[in-house]
């Protein structure tokens, strides 16, 4: 691994406060997360046999939780624009493990998740019992990913992709996969989907690198949860909807993912041209 991605940071260490945010932000994490995760399955014992492939009452669950993480761990969350009211998928950069919670806490819907996510502790189990699509990389795949793509947008499930195959260190955008998009351009849902891209960007806490949220390459997960759990001011998350676009408006799948992702880049700390203090706590956009 080289580059960027191979540039990880250097946590500092935290004291007697540090661990006792770390206690009471994730006991109290922890047990919105589970209670929620509890009370979602029981309700799918129910809402599978009535409604089949609808789930009518669970994401609003989903979207309860999620919006709870964010005042216990002291993490503003921000929004601007209008979440979509159109059937469709939302396209968005990812950063961290927080674009889920981010995502899910300001609008209802499915992620779509690569495969290995569903092997990992914990999250995996979440990701499932929520509803993530998850698909494999191998083009042997395509076929059977993309009509389950299909048969979940014709349910009217909203799914949201992250096109650019893996998180960063919250300072970037990288190149859209247009692979993802080619769901949107069969059997005639060109005609009745559109497509919201949407941008999340970290602000980090005062003092801290300006990639402290971003979760990438090598990173573990337990020791970057630990340092979000313990920092005594944090900083902000900003989500932006950007203008829905109808899917028959491009000629191909390519022309779709370069506008979503020119869309998001534009509006992008990094991508705008501003100069990065790597110290910095804000940016402005």
């Amino acid at each position: 691994m080289s580059g960027w991605r191979a540039d990880a940071l250097a946590w500092p260490p935290f004291g007697a406060m540090g661990w006792l945010r770390v206690a009471l932000r994730g006991a109290a994490m922890g047990l919105v997360v589970y209670s929620g995760l509890l009370l979602l399955l029981l309700l799918r014992l129910i809402e599978r046999p009535v409604f089949g492939p609808a789930r009518p009452w669970t994401p609003y669950i989903t979207q309860a939780v999620c919006k709870l993480v964010f005042p216990i761990l002291g993490l503003a969350l921000v929004t601007r624009g209008t979440p979509m009211q159109v059937k469709g998928a939302v396209v968005a950069n990812h950063s961290s493990w927080l674009d889920i919670f981010a995502l899910n806490a300001v609008q209802r819907g499915y992620f779509v998740a690569k495969s290995e996510v569903e092997r990992w502790a914990a999250i995996g189990w979440l990701a499932r019992a929520t509803g993530t699509v998850f698909v494999a990389r191998k083009g042997t795949e395509a076929k059977r990913q993309q009509a389950l793509f299909e048969a979940r947008l014709r349910a009217g499930h909203r799914l949201m992709f992250f096109p650019e195959g893996t998180s960063t260190d919250a300072i970037r955008v990288l190149p859209f996969k247009s692979t993802l998009f080619a769901a949107f351009f069969t059997h005639g849902l060109d005609q009745i989907l559109h497509i919201q891209p949407v941008s999340v960007i970290y602000h980090a806490p005062p003092g801290q690198d300006a990639r402290f949220y971003g979760w990438w390459g090598e990173m573990d997960f337990a020791p970057h949860l630990l340092q979000v759990l313990s920092v005594r001011k944090q900083g902000r998350v900003e989500v932006i909807f950007h203008p829905t676009v109808a899917v028959d408006a491009f000629a191909s799948r390519k022309e779709l993912a370069a506008h979503c992702e020119e869309t998001i880049r534009a509006c992008h700390p990094l991508a705008a041209g501003q100069a990065l203090d790597q110290r910095a706590t804000t940016y402005k956009i």
